[in-house]
């Protein structure tokens, strides 16, 4: 039977309990480490790991130029050089089935 450990977060260097049930749950999923952060730091972690909006992260957009129609737009991709770029209305038209 699993006995509660006192472990030290890597983060912020706070003791917690890594308790029995917590051991027992971990043995069942089949993890053999112990965890390294505190429940506020793995907490804060995730948090920051999903960017802060719910598990969506806000996309790098790209100022281009349509290559039909000139105008000034903007695409979640980096262009590259070899294919031309459209922008919305374009790109609808343009469409390949």
């Amino acid at each position: 039977m699993a006995q509660d450990k006192t472990l030290t977060c890597r983060d912020c260097g706070a003791e917690f309990v890594f308790t029995a049930s917590e051991q027992d749950f971990f043995a069942e999923k089949g993890f053999t480490n112990e965890p390294g952060r505190c429940p506020e730091c793995r907490a804060a972690r995730k948090q920051q790991n999903r960017g802060g909006q719910g598990g969506y992260q806000q996309r790098e957009m790209h100022d281009v130029t349509c290559a039909a129609c000139g105008c000034q737009t903007q695409v979640p991709f980096r262009p590259s050089n070899d294919r031309p770029v459209y922008c919305r209305d374009c790109f609808t038209q343009n469409r390949r089935y």
